[in-house]
């Protein structure tokens, strides 16, 4: 075999490169070793082509964020739980500290524990040190593009860290050049927010009941006092679609096909979901919704739960129950059923979701399969007015006036 030369003649010792700190004091020793080094070795080839790659990787992920990609702290928070499926076994919950978001957005659905959540919030607020930002509008829940931007600069603007809230529907800040927030939010099973925003904004609740006050005055009596199986069975514009196509356009955005009843609007708020929200929580479940925020967002919520189930809380919050409620005919609901199909596959899917997070941390879950997608005839969508909701029209007075006490 014959042995590489050296520049000046002679036989290369290393014929595979100088050995890492020069020669060794005996070259047998050294030759002994020559064969562990051909797995170091590289060309400039080689080295360019991996240099090329990561080049093409920073790039990419570069213009994946500049065209709105997740914001650093979800992608962060995926890392910290880990790549997981729905079928996991829940473990022990982590202990690792998670980062810090200093911007998050509460874009509150109405009728689903909202003011409570704001009560807690202000609460909270005080206690912590962070600025709790809200907004003197709250039935405008669709905005024009103007809007969006000067909504967008105010939040963006606000002293760090915020949490802002209000009954709007999902804005994409990073389409006007803003850092995308984190977003939080709250649902709860469809029919049973309709049926609690019908009979609230009839008759209120108990705050009004006990100071005899008279919910939405400029309501005619024959309006006020509608049967509710009349209203759904006969297909009143209150009981029927765009109307009751409610949640899904707080997930979906400003888009306009975000208000019609279908497939578009439903992906499109799975994957706002997915990309932008770090809990989207379910009403029936509140405390385990407490829960997860105390561990995802101890700066804002640490201690929310100790301060939920304090008795004075309690006896607040019960303030808000709607009254007069009664339940619709079998008829009635397999009706509702059918006019809200995709809202409950948002919610099926959602509620999926927060119990594969519960279980990441932890917390058990009694889940049941979700029934199969209803095969229901949804009519062409409509577009109408702004959906009156009245019940959003006092919140922060009211909250003020709590918190005064």
């Amino acid at each position: 075999m014959k042995q590489q030369q050296h520049p000046g003649g002679g036989a290369d010792p290393w014929p595979h490169g100088a050995p890492l700190g020069g020669a060794p004091a005996g070259l047998g020793g050294w030759r002994r070793r020559v064969s562990l080094l051909p797995f170091l070795r590289f060309s400039l080839r080689d080295y360019g082509f991996c240099m090329a790659t990561l080049l093409v990787f920073c790039l990419g992920s570069l213009l994946y964020q500049l065209s709105g990609g997740p914001p650093r702290f979800l992608l962060d928070l995926r890392q910290y739980l880990g790549n997981s499926t729905y079928l996991d076994d829940h473990g022990p919950p982590p202990s690792k500290v998670l980062p810090f978001p200093s911007q998050v957005v509460y874009n509150r659905v109405g009728k689903c524990g909202s003011r409570t959540v704001v009560l807690l919030l202000r609460i909270l607020s005080e206690k912590h040190g962070f600025n709790l930002v809200t907004s003197d509008i709250h039935n405008k829940t669709r905005l024009t593009k103007n809007e969006q931007m000067e909504l967008i600069k105010n939040i963006s603007t606000a002293e760090q860290p915020y949490l802002f809230t209000r009954h709007v529907h999902f804005l994409n800040f990073s389409r006007f050049g803003g850092d995308q927030p984190v977003y939080i939010n709250i649902i709860r099973d469809p029919v049973n927010r309709f049926l609690s925003n019908y009979f609230f904004r009839r008759f209120g609740d108990w705050r009004g009941e006990q100071n005899h006050m008279i919910r939405t005055p400029s309501m005619r009596q024959e309006e006020r006092y509608l049967d509710i199986n009349e209203c759904i069975l006969e297909n009143y514009p209150e009981c029927s679609n765009p109307r009751l196509f409610y949640i899904i356009p707080y997930f979906c955005g400003q888009h306009p096909r975000c208000r019609e009843p279908g497939e578009w609007a439903l992906e499109r708020a799975k994957l706002n979901v997915n990309e932008n929200f770090l809990l989207v929580g379910i009403l029936e479940e509140l405390e385990d919704v407490l829960r997860l925020l105390e561990r995802l967002l101890p700066h804002y919520f640490k201690g929310v739960l100790s301060i939920y189930k304090d008795p004075e809380h309690r006896k607040l919050g019960n303030m808000t129950v709607t009254v007069k409620k009664t339940v619709p005919s079998s008829e009635a609901v397999q009706m509702l059923y059918q006019r809200m199909r995709y809202e409950y596959e948002f919610y099926h899917y959602v509620k999926e979701q927060f119990h594969l997070l519960k279980r990441k941390f932890g917390l058990k879950s009694h889940v049941s399969k979700p029934p199969l997608r209803p095969q229901f005839f949804i009519p062409t969508p409509l577009e109408t007015e702004e959906p009156i909701d009245d019940e959003e029209q006092d919140d922060e007075k009211w909250l003020e006036d709590i918190y005064k006490r």
